[in-house]
């Protein structure tokens, strides 16, 4: 099978229990509405992606507003704008996997941000690799012959 053969959308939103399949299976779901989604629940915010500054892994990809970036401003830390819970989103305030923001970068058109973050502890994932570590969120690599998922963390 192709990889785009394996593309199966909309993704699930069902809650599972035990393995959730979009986070730990091997089958692509891309959720091709997430822009949409956002736009019309949370206007007024900028994707960032999120670098960790001593490995240049891209470690996240989440979203900003005015309140979170002057937030993360003045505290020096990863915050962002959560668009499923519609409101400001402290990194690590109840997880404790908080990030020291290092550097901001603005891209061309002034539409997307690059934090430039290191961990004080840990992964910036909700999700936990065997060991019960919290990973990076990009621990799955596409197989680009036959569509499935890798997990490179698991």
């Amino acid at each position: 099978m192709d990889a785009a053969a394996a593309i199966d959308t909309p993704p699930p939103r069902m809650i599972r229990t035990g393995m959730i399949p979009l986070e730990e299976g091997a089958t692509l779901r891309l959720d091709f509405t997430k822009l949409a989604d956002v736009a019309h629940k949370c206007p007024g915010v900028l994707p960032v992606a999120v670098q960790n500054a001593d490995t240049k892994e891209v470690i996240l990809v989440a979203y900003v507003n005015e309140v979170a970036l002057k937030k993360a401003l003045e505290t020096r830390t990863a915050v962002f704008w959560s668009t499923s819970r519609n409101e400001l989103w402290i990194k690590g305030a109840t997880s404790g996997e908080t990030f020291d923001l290092v550097d901001v970068l603005v891209n061309c058109e002034q539409n997307s941000l690059l934090y430039i973050v290191r961990p004080r502890r840990g992964g910036i994932c909700h999700t936990k690799n065997k060991q019960g570590q919290p990973r990076n969120c990009f621990y799955r690599r596409l197989d680009m012959k036959s569509g499935t998922l890798e997990n490179m963390d698991p």
